[in-house]
């Protein structure tokens, strides 16, 4: 079925009203009278130190337009923190209208389409948010974004993603996820994995701790993603990522499948949890 509203929520870092006015105004250049009606809650405007808003605003606002029956789909708004502080709070107010919601985001909100996932929503998916519009090539993340949450367009998701049972994730998020009540099952499905602004050192930590997991061990595989602006370290670590994630593929006995078209980037794609 199309979507005809779509409703943004920023769990974590606040946008500012430009990157509002900008993507609604992409919607109907692609769309023309046809464009879907993207509802900016007004808590995406909000600051609170880090935040967009505290974390009952948060809170509240999520549970709000994922429980109301006018919207089609939440599109999370951008990433930066946030998301697992009211994840404990909000998740249990979701009723049967979110759970036949579309979800969309990725970085941060991974938190929520994880605990989403792991708690049986069938519709969720890492892709392109609001707050993307201002990288450069931003429009195509928009565009791409739009055509999955729209059209259900095949041609958003990342290639491997629309044949097999995938699952995408930032590293750290993922990381942080495990061991807490909202881990998913991850159970046969490949896992797609990304990182921005992390150290070599800090990648291999990271790496340890998600393949060390018995869960996790029983992936399908792993796929690697961008790995964008890693930081220099003082001392160099002496391996490059690449490396890394085949040392602890070989450790855990995760099989390395290959890359995935996925990053904190403007092309960044589309991955439907589960599969299509």
């Amino acid at each position: 079925m199309k979507t005809t509203r779509i409703g943004v929520v920023a769990p974590s870092c606040p946008i500012d009203e430009d990157v509002a006015d900008r993507v609604v105004a992409r919607a109907r250049a692609l769309y023309g009278e046809s464009a879907p009606e993207i509802r900016f809650h007004p808590q995406c405007f909000l600051t609170h130190g880090h935040f967009a808003g505290d974390d009952a605003a948060r809170a509240d606002a999520f549970v709000a337009w994922a429980n109301d029956p006018e919207i089609d789909a939440i599109w999370f708004a951008r990433g930066g923190y946030g998301s697992c502080r009211i994840a404990e709070a909000a998740l249990p107010r979701l009723n049967d209208t979110a759970r036949a919601k579309q979800w969309l985001g990725y970085s941060d909100a991974g938190t929520l389409l994880g605990a989403l996932y792991g708690a049986g929503f069938d519709h969720v998916a890492h892709g392109p948010m609001p707050a993307d519009i201002r990288r450069a090539g931003g429009d195509a993340a928009i565009d791409r974004a739009l055509s999955w949450l729209v059209e259900r367009s095949v041609g958003a998701i990342e290639p491997n993603a629309a044949r097999e049972r995938a699952v995408a994730f930032n590293m750290t998020i993922l990381s942080n996820l495990i061991g807490t009540p909202f881990q998913p099952d991850l159970s046969d499905h490949v896992m797609m994995l990304e990182e921005v602004s992390e150290h070599h050192y800090r990648i291999d930590r990271t790496l340890f701790h998600i393949t060390s997991n018995p869960e996790i061990r029983r992936v399908a595989g792993i796929r690697i993603g961008r790995v964008s602006d890693v930081i220099e370290n003082d001392r160099p670590f002496g391996y490059e990522v690449e490396e890394i994630v085949a040392h602890w593929c070989a450790v855990s006995g995760i099989p390395l499948l290959g890359t995935a078209d996925i990053g904190h980037d403007a092309e960044n794609r589309v991955v439907p949890f589960g599969g299509v």
